[in-house]
């Protein structure tokens, strides 16, 4: 098995594409090795050594230039897994460089450099599959990144990190970044709404998932909203929580990991250009609010350890281990009335009926997505939704992603284009320990398996939830709503985002 991923690589090269005898490194002296190119890997046999093949798959950027008076090189940067210390394999970066010196003319020398060169770049590049009805496409290289940085968010080193990781793996991969750093709330939303979105191939968002949800909102107050959604988002780990960059990592197939491990994977991902349809949550609110949401929607616990812990934000993720604890001492229920319609009752309706709850952007600017599979929160649900005979709760979480947090994996069944959400809900009468026991066994994604029986997750299209009175708080991508009621449905393939087949 490769290091550092849950699925075996291909252990046949192919058949051999190009074959040459070149010298390692730009030096001249060197005693020449056997090279052989495959449409998987690049085959190297080392003079009374071992055999080594370079996996096209972990390459990222390749370069031909000349190199002394009669010679040329090529060379490729690839950022395979190796092993680590302790823990997890992590990807580090490797370089290998050829000489080309056999012919006596530069010209030819360099010929033959550059096209070593340009078959390694075509052949590392991932193909855009269809699979499963979703669409595949990769980045152009060269590649032009706006992206977006909190330096505020997590535990304060975004740009610090940016510098030391992000930016010489871009570099590698012949993507050119733009740094915009925000300096307030909403300022990345009002970037994005008024930018021209014609001179960037992708927006990157390195922050915590905050700053994403400012993105794809202020994307959505666009009068061209539907053309913005088509450039593709990236996320890069900067905040305390990262659910989606750690769910970007777990669709990979990548081992769990954190921090700069983390960051390096989800880089790689941006560097390797592949990116899909990801669906987005409409909610709507009782005073008139609409938001899209890519994450999930919280209300009780997990909002409450969300939004208590913020004054631990400069621990990282530790912070939500001591909000946890600290909620769990003065567990609270709320009560509520909890409505959803089921996954596989949620057919959209035919597109030319009347839909529910058309909306449109400030000023007329152009109809949002129309909330078909909702009736106004002035009214009832349709006799099909499944009303939750509970209505006092310790919990209530709606996700469409795999993971809550970077330790977190909450629904291990989700992708980023399913066309549903997991509904989380825990009733009152829980114990303090069996809430323990759940949030341990979710860091395994085994929490289902304990059966409690407080616990129950169901696949839904759509959910209305009504707080009895305004107590408590609730959560949406992690940022603080007003407690209200509050309903929403999901769209599917609605934006794009980098990840892996």
């Amino acid at each position: 098995m490769a290091a550092g991923r849950r699925v075996p690589p291909h252990s046949d090269g192919g058949a051999v594409l190009l074959r040459g005898r070149f010298s390692p490194g730009p030096s001249p002296g060197s005693a020449a090795w056997s090279v052989a190119l495959t449409e998987r890997e690049l085959q190297v046999l080392r003079p009374g050594g071992s055999d080594v093949a370079l996996r096209l798959a972990d390459c990222v950027g390749t370069a031909a230039f000349p190199c002394g008076p009669a010679a040329a090189c090529f060379s490729l940067v690839g950022y395979p897994f190796r092993k680590a210390r302790w823990g997890s394999p992590a990807r580090q970066r490797l370089q290998r460089t050829f000489r080309v010196s056999q012919h006596p003319e530069a010209e030819e020398n360099l010929r033959i450099a550059q096209a070593w060169s340009q078959r390694i770049r075509e052949l590392s590049l991932p193909a855009a599959p269809t699979r499963d009805g979703v669409s595949y496409g990769v980045l152009p290289r060269p590649c032009r990144a706006l992206v977006l940085l909190n330096p505020q968010s997590g535990a304060g080193h975004a740009l610090e990190d940016f510098q030391a990781v992000v930016q010489p793996m871009l570099a590698d991969a012949d993507i050119t970044p733009t740094l915009f750093v925000t300096e307030r709330p909403r300022h990345a939303q009002e970037k994005v709404r008024d930018e021209d979105l014609a001179q960037w191939d992708v927006l990157v968002v390195m922050s915590g998932d905050g700053l994403l949800h400012e993105v794809l909102n202020g994307l959505m107050e666009r009068p061209d909203w539907e053309e913005a959604l088509r450039t593709p988002l990236c996320i890069l780990p900067a905040g305390s929580g990262n659910a989606l960059a750690a769910s970007i990592n777990y669709y990979a197939g990548n081992d769990h990991v954190a921090k700069k491990r983390l960051l390096t994977n989800c880089t790689f991902i941006l560097c390797k250009g592949l990116h899909a349809p990801m669906d987005l949550v409409s909610l709507s609110t009782a005073s008139g609010k609409r938001f899209f949401s890519f994450l999930g929607f919280g209300w009780g616990f997990i909002a409450d350890v969300d939004i208590d812990s913020e004054k631990y934000r400069r621990l990282g993720n530790a912070r939500f281990t001591l909000g946890t604890l600290q909620c769990l001492a003065r567990l609270r229920t709320y009560q509520g009335r909890l409505s959803y319609l089921p996954a596989e009752q949620g057919t959209p309706r035919d597109p030319k009926a009347a839909p529910h709850g058309a909306a449109e952007t400030p000023g007329g600017r152009g109809a949002l997505p129309a909330d078909t599979l909702l009736p106004p929160l002035g009214q009832p649900v349709p006799p099909h939704w499944v009303a939750v005979p509970e209505e006092e709760f310790v919990c209530v979480y709606a996700i469409y992603q795999s993971h809550l947090g970077t330790n977190l994996l909450m629904a291990p069944a989700a992708r980023p284009q399913d066309g549903c959400m997991q509904l989380f809900y825990v009733g009152a009468g829980i114990s303090r320990v069996a809430l323990l026991k759940i949030f341990v066994a979710m860091g395994r994604g085994t929490h289902l398996e304990l059966r409690c029986p407080h616990l129950h997750c169901v696949p839904v299209r759509a959910f209305r939830l009504e707080p009895r009175g305004s107590a408590g708080v609730m959560t949406v991508d992690g940022e603080a709503l007003r407690c209200e009621a509050v309903q929403g449905q999901i769209h599917g393939r609605l934006c794009r985002v980098l990840g892996s087949v």
